[in-house]
Parts: structure tokens; sequence; C-alpha cells
């Protein structure tokens, strides 16, 4: 069935937006349309699901806008900290570990994640539920397909809403998220969701954005096959000398706490860092170090004491947060914030 008209319609209201990069293009629309059709008939997605979601899709030119020009313009790590973990954010963490003191002790009890770890991401990727997405998942889904930028990942994206809606007797109109696909409390994106989602409050279905305890126990269920390991923390702030070396606070060199203690690796107040076996990476704001002159590295003295970088020793914990989001900056935001909700 083609939906020719009603893009049509759709096309006068929109029309300015395609000024700069050509007519849309309905034919193609048509064919991304039965390609969902008939992937989904093949993967014995009901039919019920697939008229629901066929019904009326719409193409929303600023969700093209936003993939193809996401921004380049980076914060620093100073800047990006005073956002995240904020004063408000910390309280209002510290009133949902108060709110949910029996649903996050089962989840650290069943997947071996603590309250402070799970209300850290909470709070980072929807603000404890507050941060309400707009979009209808299948219009974005739709809209991103047609693009083409990423057509077999989006496709695989809406295929797998549409079985989880089907799974769970959702109405795939009503599932809103982001307009890169990700929904929820926890902003999980579908594929992520079909593989880790769980049941967390008993009533026989999984619905992350309606249900806390579904999205809890989902959020610790993922961390969980991440290998989150409850009993080492996430990154220690160090100090280092002003002249370290900056190869080395990539990330990506590891080295034992016993070597980082020997390169001049120090607790922010100066005192000695643990040592031992446990292996550890090193980031730091590269782009953003303090410039210091020659006169800074006079010997120590009761006067100034030597200049110093701040950076993070990064542990196991911090890489398998990189595979939920591959930033650094967000995986030191998590540290911070956990250690405050603790």
């Amino acid at each position: 069935m083609r939906c020719t008209c009603v893009f049509f319609a759709i096309l006068c209201i929109m029309a300015p937006a395609f000024a700069d990069t050509g007519a849309f293009d309905i034919a193609r629309w048509d064919s991304v349309i039965e390609n969902v059709r008939n992937t989904a008939t093949e993967k014995h997605i009901s039919e019920d699901t697939i008229k629901s979601t066929l019904r009326n899709p719409a193409f929303i030119p600023s969700i093209v806008r936003n993939d193809k020009n996401q921004s380049e313009f980076k914060l620093s790590l100073d800047e990006y900290l005073k956002r995240t973990v904020n004063p408000a954010r910390i309280a209002r963490g510290r009133t949902m570990g108060t709110k949910y003191p029996t649903m996050l002790n089962k989840i650290e009890s069943k997947y071996g994640v603590p309250p402070h770890v799970i209300l850290a991401f909470w709070g980072m990727e929807s603000n404890y539920g507050e941060i309400k997405s707009r979009h209808r998942l299948v219009d974005a889904f739709f809209t991103l397909i047609y693009d083409g930028r990423r057509e077999k990942f989006f496709t695989d994206q809406l295929l797998a809403l549409m079985k989880i809606a089907d799974d769970n007797k959702l109405d795939i109109n009503n599932i809103r998220g982001s307009w890169a696909g990700a929904m929820g409390h926890f902003q999980f994106i579908p594929t992520t969701l079909a593989m880790y989602g769980v049941d967390g409050n008993g009533d026989g279905h999984i619905d992350i954005i309606n249900s806390v305890g579904d999205a809890m126990a989902s959020a610790g269920n993922y961390l969980n096959n991440l290998g989150w390991n409850k009993n080492e923390r996430i990154a220690r702030r160090v100090i280092l000398p002003a002249d370290f070396d900056t190869s080395l606070m990539d990330g990506k060199t590891k080295k034992t706490l016993t070597e980082w203690a020997k390169t001049g690796v120090l607790n922010p107040d100066g005192t000695q860092i643990p040592t031992g076996n446990m292996v550890a990476g090193l980031v730091a704001d590269v782009a953003n170090l303090p410039e210091f002159s020659s006169d800074d590295f006079a010997p120590d003295s009761d006067v100034a004491p030597r200049p110093v970088i701040v950076a993070y020793l990064t542990y196991p914990n911090f890489y398998r947060i990189k595979r939920w989001n591959n930033s650094n900056w967000y995986a030191i935001a998590i540290s911070e914030l956990a250690d405050r909700l603790k």
C-alpha cells in the first residue's frame, strides 16, 4: 500500500526544509516502508503491529539535521562536570535513593550493581526521569532509515522496537524517545532493550518508559552483562607533575598502580596513591591543560608549590561504562556522581 497522498500533504507543510537538499523522494520513502513491511513479516512480527507501525509514519526534517550536524563543539572536562554533576542532580539523586531503597537493594542483590551506580546512570541519562522524549520512535526510525547514512542500523532498531511492542502488548505509536532512537529512564536503544530488558515489577511486561522498576532492573542487568564489579571503584581523581608525559593520558595506556605511582601520580592531597597489581589507565583533559612557564618548574619551596595537572586513574569499571557510552567525560561524570550518591 502506497503512502503517497499522506506524504504529499506532509511535504507541503515541510517544503522549505528541503530547499538545500532537494525534493523529497516519494519512491524511496515507499520502498523503505515496503522493506520494513516485508522484513517484519519474515521475522514473524504480528500483522497488527505491522499495520500500526505503517499506519502514518512521518518524515521529520529536524531529525535529519540533528543527525548530519551533530555538534563538534566539545566542552572541557571541568565544564562538562559542572553541567552534569551539579548540586541539583546530586540532591535529586539522594531523594530518589530514599524513594526506591527496596528496588535498588533488590537490583544490587540480583545483578551486583550498587544503588549509587544505578542512580548515577539514571541521573545522567534522564535526570531521574524528568527529561521527557518528544519524538515518536516510529517517525524517528523511518526518517533515519530514509536518510540512508546508517540505514541498516536504524532498520534493525525499528524492527527490534516492533518486536518489543509485539511481545509486551505496547502501542508502538505511543513509544517516544530521542531523535536518535533512545528511550526510557536509561535511554536504551531497542536492540539493547531486546537483549537486556527485564520485567522488574513482575507484571509480565517490559516497559522501561513507564515503569521505574523495569528500567532499573534492565540497567542492572545490562551492567551485570558488561561485567560490573561492585568491589571496584570506577575512577580515582589524582594529580600529576606539570611536566608529565601527556601521551600517557589517553586512557589506553595501562599500568599497574605501583607503576603509576613511580611516574609521580599522587592523590589530590599530595599523598601516595594505593599501590599494587591493579591495572588502570590515566585520563586527563589534555586539550585544556593549563599553560606553565619555565619559572613554574623551580624547585619546591614553602612559598609556591610545584604546578600540577588534574587527572583520573581509570579502573576496569570505567571501561565497562564506555561500552554503554564511549565517552571519557561521560564515564568520569558517572564516577563523580556515583561517589556523591553513596
